[in-house]
């Protein structure tokens, strides 16, 4: 047994010395900022009822464009016109989440998704 106690020849964890677990560490946190900007940076669009409402969002699921057909804006069926919306967002949203699981899914880093 070493002298110092643990096992002999596991220097470091499972063999790996520290400083190069700490860079193997930046370089991921590094390519994970990458990837969140690359995807803030990335613009969605959804539409409903038939292109009557689209919507264009950014990666951080801020509304960007929200456009309406005039046939859609009907002053006596304005909850119509409120679920087109909602939907519409929703599938953007949507794209958002699956876009960041997508780019998120090649770090294996348990708990982090």
């Amino acid at each position: 047994m070493s002298k110092r106690g643990g096992f002999p020849g596991m220097g470091g964890f499972g063999g790996m010395n520290i400083n190069s677990l700490m860079k193997e560490a930046k370089k991921m946190q590094a390519d994970i900022e990458k990837s969140q900007e690359e995807l803030a940076a990335k613009e969605f669009e959804a539409s409903a009822g038939g292109n009557a409402v689209t919507v264009k969002v950014n990666g951080q699921k801020q509304i960007l464009e929200l456009k309406l057909q005039k046939e859609v804006v009907d002053p006596e069926d304005i909850e119509m016109l409120q679920d087109l919306i909602v939907t519409c967002v929703n599938q953007a949203f949507k794209q958002v989440d699956d876009a960041q699981a997508a780019s998120m899914g090649k770090y294996n880093i348990p708990g982090l998704m």
